[in-house]
């Protein structure tokens, strides 16, 4: 049937990709921005920083097992429905979808207030973190909802809404973390915890903002979801009881991934003040913390804004392609994903190395520690984006457990890796303290790469030539040789922020270049993504494709 509406216009892959990179990496500038402001504000810092992400990380957890694998759960089992034109069958999956996990949302809130005191003193051992988690726990409720809508319409290709939803939220979230901060700052005298408690209501207000958004959004198509249910085909009957296994049978493998995810970041929370106490003072722990979990954190999940596009569109491509036997398409989306993911990780990484010190600098120029810390998080970053890659395929292709095994095990690494390092003074072992903690991140990124991409190979043929990953490689070596050779040769002329922001503008230009003379891309690569056809005659006539 054709729908007429350009509302639920499903979406080609590309296209969504597009939507999706540009919202995410928006979001992230957003969220940077936002904090940048907090790190560099007198009174919150990097101790602020400490109390608000121990906070969120716990709030994250508890978001992790109510909400993070219901959008992909969702997503996929509307796909897989639309795919055979059964649109009653996928709204139904909807509706119970939301009355399930918003009543799972609702428990989720109630358990963390009522146990936030406990949660902040014992575990975490930052009892000024109480407040912030009392302030973000309502908000566990709405995100349980928002993300059965979001996955409702990724099912059908439609990934702006989630997009624009996730954009309207950070806007906003960072508007009025400005405002309340500022508020705070004049009543109380700067005092960091209220001010980190004022950041957590700002996250929690933000949330809200984002349900209202995705329910007026809902209520606009619903006539004309309803027309299309009322022209569905291959329909079959499955009750509410059956309809909900479905669900959770999709649902809670995806979730445990994640949900080993989060456990990741709480094992730092857990752990680095705890052990950093046996040579450092209580204070000086924290800030330790707050420089990893506020800072250096931030910084390193800026790139994989580009990435997690790719795998958010994979997961219904795989589905679909499976349900309707194409999976030459699919492959070809795999190919392409994956190579992205190499394109941006590596200089990214390199990048991060080569200029960790200048990059603090630039951002928090009141709070510049953490270099060292930044050096040995972006080596992560290119592992993190194939994961992500490889988890859509193996989530797309129904093999859901593999990613919750691989991430158990490295889980189990980072946390006897973390007890044994963080607890070590740096001045003995230069990966001991702090960097302890991020060299185990590493590891635990790498050890659940290497055995997700493993299972999924006996499945998915992915043609990835290795003469693509040494022309990315080497590109990226000459752009770091030359980022470095570019600041030192400014640094005589212009002032450092400049310098910076010139060296940043200059490696992104020579990193586009090596990858065309080399490349990297087929013409038909170039030609599937957007004005590709222009970009290759354009290329063409400069002699660098004949």
């Amino acid at each position: 049937m054709r729908i007429k509406n350009r509302k639920l216009k499903k979406i080609s892959f590309l296209k969504n990709v597009a939507i999706l990179v540009v919202a995410h990496v928006f979001i992230k500038i957003i969220g940077i921005v936002n904090k940048i402001y907090l790190t560099n504000r007198q009174g919150f810092g990097d101790e602020g920083n400490a109390i608000y992400s121990s906070a969120f990380q716990v709030y994250a957890l508890f978001l992790t097992i109510t909400s993070v694998g219901i959008p992909n759960a969702v997503s996929k089992l509307v796909s897989e429905r639309l795919a055979i034109g059964d649109s009653k069958g996928a709204h139904k999956v909807f509706k119970i979808a939301v009355i399930s996990f918003g009543m799972i949302g609702f428990l989720a809130s109630l358990i963390l207030f009522k146990f936030s005191h406990y949660i902040t003193c014992n575990l975490i051992q930052i009892p000024e973190a109480e407040l912030s988690l009392l302030a973000l726990s309502p908000s566990i409720f709405f995100v349980a909802i928002t993300s059965v809508v979001k996955g409702y319409f990724n099912g059908r290709e439609n990934l702006n809404v989630g997009a624009n939803s996730q954009t309207i939220e950070q806007i906003f979230k960072t508007i009025i973390t400005v405002v309340l901060i500022e508020i705070i700052a004049q009543t109380t005298g700067l005092d960091t915890r209220v001010m980190a408690a004022g950041a957590a209501v700002a996250t929690t207000l933000s949330e809200i903002t984002c349900f209202v958004y995705l329910f007026k959004y809902y209520t606009s198509v619903r006539r004309e979801v309803a027309n299309e249910i009322k022209h569905s085909v291959n329909y079959k009957y499955r009750g509410i009881r059956r309809t909900i296994k479905d669900i959770i049978k999709v649902a809670v493998p995806m979730s445990i991934a994640p949900i080993l995810g989060g456990i990741n970041k709480n094992i730092d929370s857990m752990t680095i003040v705890r052990n950093l106490k046996n040579f450092m003072t209580e204070t000086e722990a924290k800030l330790q913390y707050g420089i990893l979990s506020g800072k250096v954190d931030t910084i390193v999940a800026f790139p994989l804004s580009f990435n997690s596009a790719f795998s958010s569109a994979l997961i219904p491509a795989v589905s679909a392609a499976k349900a309707s036997g194409n999976f030459e398409y699919a492959n070809k989306k795999i190919k392409f994903s994956m190579l992205v993911s190499l394109l941006i990780g590596l200089p990214s990484t390199v990048g991060m190395i080569a200029l960790a010190e200048p990059i603090l600098h630039l951002l928090f120029p009141n709070q510049p520690d953490g270099a060292f810390l930044l050096q040995i998080s972006s080596i992560s970053i290119t592992f993190i984006m194939l994961s992500q890659n490889v988890n859509a395929v193996l989530h797309g292709i129904g093999k859901i457990v593999i990613p919750a095994i691989s991430l158990g095990v490295g889980l189990v690494i980072k946390l006897i890796l973390n007890n044994i390092l963080v607890g070590i003074n740096p001045d003995i072992f230069i990966l001991g303290g702090t960097a302890g903690a991020a060299t185990s991140t590493v590891i635990y990124h790498i050890v659940t790469f290497a055995i997700e991409l493993s299972i999924m190979n006996k499945y998915v043929k992915v043609d990835l030539r290795m003469s693509h990953v040494l022309k990315i490689l080497l590109s990226t070596i000459m752009m770091g040789i030359c980022s470095v050779f570019i600041l030192n040769s400014l640094k005589t002329i212009f002032a450092e922020k400049i310098c910076m922001v010139l060296t940043i503008i200059a490696a992104v230009i020579i990193y586009i270049l090596l990858i065309l003379i080399f490349k990297v891309f087929s013409e038909e690569e170039i030609k599937t993504i957007p004005h590709g056809e222009k970009i290759y005659i354009f290329l063409k006539k400069i002699k660098i494709y004949e």
